[in-house]
């Protein structure tokens, strides 16, 4: 059971009753609950060198300064259109089209293949889903990026494996969960 108790549009205070089986116990656990719409993040490997990722260059206001980030953003525009894709049990499908717009928009790439890596969810009493997509297949849109009105991103640059390590331990790259799939995926990859 779900019931809501505030939405501002883009998020929305839930309070839940939800039952559980743990150590061969039923237990009804009640929680207070934050959900906002799922966000996705494009990993894309530079054609060249697969040893290369992209990061775009993106003003944060959260953070007031510039950060280094994977191209990717919002899936859903308002909570309502997230919460109809809930009810439809095809939240998926709209977390795949949006990996090619969130791409073209902030860096001008024009995505021809994807590939779902990991969904990271947020937890702690926060629904808040990110999707990581690899990309190896894309061409330059000869329109280049068409940023949304307070989108602030100043390039792209390509970056090593080692570069990327260092910028995450020297906290270039702020969204921790980005932090944890690169070096994730740089480990796994590193050397193949």
């Amino acid at each position: 059971m779900e019931k809501s108790v505030f939405n501002n549009g883009f998020l929305e205070f839930l309070e839940t009753e939800e039952e559980h089986t743990i150590n061969n116990q039923k237990k009804l656990i009640k929680r207070k609950m934050v959900r906002r719409p799922p966000g996705v993040r494009a990993l894309i490997l530079n054609k060249n060198d697969n040893q290369k990722i992209l990061l775009s260059k993106e003003f944060r206001y959260e953070l007031d300064k510039w950060d280094y980030r994977l191209p990717g953003g919002k899936v859903f525009d308002t909570l309502d259109l997230y919460k109809e894709a809930i009810a439809r049990n095809d939240v998926q499908k709209y977390v795949d089209e949006s990996v090619a717009k969130e791409v073209l928009e902030e860096v001008g790439l024009i995505v021809k293949s994807q590939k779902l890596l990991k969904i990271s969810h947020d937890g702690a009493g926060v629904i808040w889903d990110l999707f990581y997509y690899e990309i190896k297949d894309y061409e330059e849109s000869l329109d280049g990026a068409h940023l949304e009105e307070n989108e602030f991103v100043e390039g792209y640059v390509w970056k090593s494996f080692d570069e990327i390590i260092k910028m995450c331990i020297e906290q270039k790259i702020n969204e921790e969960r980005t932090v944890g799939v690169l070096l994730s995926y740089i480990l796994e990859h590193k050397n193949n």
